[in-house]
């Protein structure tokens, strides 16, 4: 019974993290997560007694993990911190344009909504950007740059990355993120 559980509350968290990324948290209703996920109204509320913040907040952190993840992986194939910035930039974008620029950063539509309103939701928004942030200043401090540089480096390289998302979303363009792409490489040549 409880793999039955556990795949219902991953369908549940699942559900919530595109709907959030397409919609935003307020634009996402539990009913729509519940048709999404095709769980029962019962086990929305036994495995998130907490109500939408809980699963919101859940589903915020499981697409921190994803992205997390897609980093290392593509970490193990890159020579060096541009190559994996250029390699993460062409996934976030393929990812976008095969959602029909529905989607772009997991985390960046709730907190753009939320973080001057929800303390909790803006806190887990700055532990994964925080996560993101420090995976790229590993591998800027792998290549050899001192600590201080790599971590100003890593949130340059990351509010390059969120705005080009933005903005390819907005123009339904993946230019932006070409531009982004070329721009990191001149950068982190420095």
């Amino acid at each position: 019974m409880a793999v039955k559980g556990d795949e219902t509350r991953m369908r549940l968290i699942e559900a919530t993290r595109d709907l959030i990324e397409a919609k935003g948290y307020h634009g996402t209703g539990l009913n729509e997560v519940l048709a999404a996920s095709g769980a029962p109204r019962g086990s929305l509320y036994h495995h998130f007694p907490g109500g939408k913040d809980q699963l919101v907040g859940e589903a915020l952190t499981r697409a921190g993990k994803e992205i997390d993840a897609l980093v290392r992986e593509l970490s193990s194939g890159a020579a060096g911190a541009d190559e994996l910035v250029h390699a993460l930039l062409g996934a976030l974008a393929d990812r976008m344009e095969a959602a029909d620029y529905a989607k772009g950063c997991p985390v960046a539509t709730v907190a753009l909504e939320v973080s001057a309103t929800h303390e909790p939701l803006r806190r887990i928004c700055a532990d994964v950007y925080g996560a993101w942030e420090r995976a790229l200043a590993d591998a800027l401090c792998a290549e050899g740059r001192p600590a201080d540089e790599a971590e100003e480096l890593s949130g340059t390289v990351l509010a390059l990355i969120e705005g080009a998302l933005v903005l390819a979303r907005a123009r339904r363009s993946r230019t932006p993120v070409e531009r982004a792409r070329r721009r990191v490489r001149t950068l982190l040549a420095s």
